[in-house]
């Protein structure tokens, strides 16, 4: 659900953060969240006590929570990171480690899968997991809720077994845990193993086992990305997500060759990370356009069991895609030898070349773009923070 139950008891006032996945696109949400820091005053708490991540919007997620009591530094360290990042960073790029999972995989194809070990991923996400373990102190979650700063920080996950998008959160009261249609909330302690899991790009990283099920990509499955942050008690939601105004081209042309494997693979990373957010974005301002032809009485009352809810989403203005193709040169040699096999170098497969673009050129240029959107709107951002 994309809406607030109503409810007679008068709750705080609480704004939510939705930080959707994208891989190597989740650069912009930081220029975005530059541009809010500098909006704010210095030394600032964290303006939205309840986070929410999905996929590498759940590394930003855990990081503003981890870091709560300065928001700026926060996204300060937010902005070293991505404003540094290459892919070797993120998985081995190197010739030996490429040339490892490629032959797995070849050998596993080639002998119908008798091996005793079949591959798991294409890439090793070994280097990324030593940097959130060095950068990420979770421990300071709990400190952050107790002293005020962070009422609840949600990580989404997409279960293997259970076919079920699977919510752990941590909060600062006891919040109900929820059981819906392949989605279910689950409170925890957020650990390194949520990163890992939530972030899991299918067939590319490794799907990481929390309790008793492997966890993969939590974009996949998750028809309603905002419904954690209004569960977890958020009246109002900013949403920040990754695809550019014209980011797809809809219009349908005449094709005489077959799609490459890169044009597919980008056609079904955009279904994972981008169709959700936009199709429950879309259900939220119905239901509220809805709700307004109802007195507000009912409403204030509790008659009506739904409130309207709040929405300031920020988007990019240029197609992330396009700007991905101009930076495909700053991958190392072995990650473009690969890419160039699939065909995501070629005007069709940037779409997939945008998720796996870790490279500091491409992520500096996301960033200014976030950092540009969200000034340009600065008195909308500010009233609507600030209300």
């Amino acid at each position: 659900m994309a809406w607030l139950a109503g409810s007679k008891t008068q709750e705080p006032p609480r704004t939510g953060l939705i930080l959707a996945g994208g891989g190597a696109r989740a650069a912009y949400q930081v220029g975005v969240l530059k541009a809010i820091a500098r909006m704010r005053a210095p030394e600032t708490t964290n303006p939205f006590p309840i986070l929410c991540g999905t996929s590498a919007g759940a590394i930003n997620a855990s990081a503003l929570a981890i870091y709560s009591p300065n928001f700026q530094n926060a996204v300060t360290r937010l902005l070293r990171v991505w404003g540094s990042f290459t892919v070797d960073k993120v998985f081995r790029s190197d010739f030996l480690g490429i040339a490892k999972s490629g032959a797995h995989w070849f050998a596993a194809l080639m002998l119908g899968g008798m091996g005793k070990y079949n591959p798991s991923a294409l890439f090793d996400r070994q280097p990324l997991e030593q940097l959130l373990g060095r950068y990420m102190p979770f421990e300071q979650i709990s400190g952050a809720i107790e002293a005020g700063h962070l009422h609840a920080l949600s990580i989404t996950a997409s279960g293997y077994s259970s076919g079920q998008s699977v919510t752990f959160y941590q909060s600062a009261e006891q919040v109900e845990a929820w059981d819906r249609v392949i989605r279910v909330g689950c409170p925890t302690k957020i650990g390194l193993e949520h990163l890992m899991a939530s972030s899991a790009i299918p067939f590319f990283f490794e799907a990481v086992r929390i309790n008793r099920e492997y966890f993969g990509d939590g974009s996949m499955r998750q028809i309603a990305p905002i419904s954690p942050a209004l569960h977890l008690g958020a009246t109002k939601v900013v949403v920040i997500g990754v695809r550019g105004a014209d980011d797809e081209d809809y219009n349908r042309e005449k094709t005489t060759e077959y799609p490459s494997l890169a044009q597919i693979g980008g056609h079904a990373m955009n279904s994972i990370f981008l169709d959700s957010m936009e199709m429950d974005l879309e259900r939220l301002q119905r239901i509220n356009r809805t709700l307004e032809m109802v007195p507000k009485k009912y409403i204030n009352d509790g008659t009506v069991s739904l409130k309207p809810i709040e929405v300031l989403s920020i988007a990019p203005s240029r197609d992330i895609s396009k700007i991905a193709q101009q930076y495909a040169h700053h991958l190392p040699k072995t990650v473009r030898y690969f890419l160039r096999g699939l065909g995501a170098l070629n005007k069709d497969g940037t779409s997939l070349l945008s998720y796996l673009l870790f490279e500091k050129a491409f992520c500096c240029e996301l960033i200014a773009l976030g950092y540009s959107d969200t000034i340009k709107r600065r008195d909308e951002v500010t009233a609507f923070l600030d209300d």
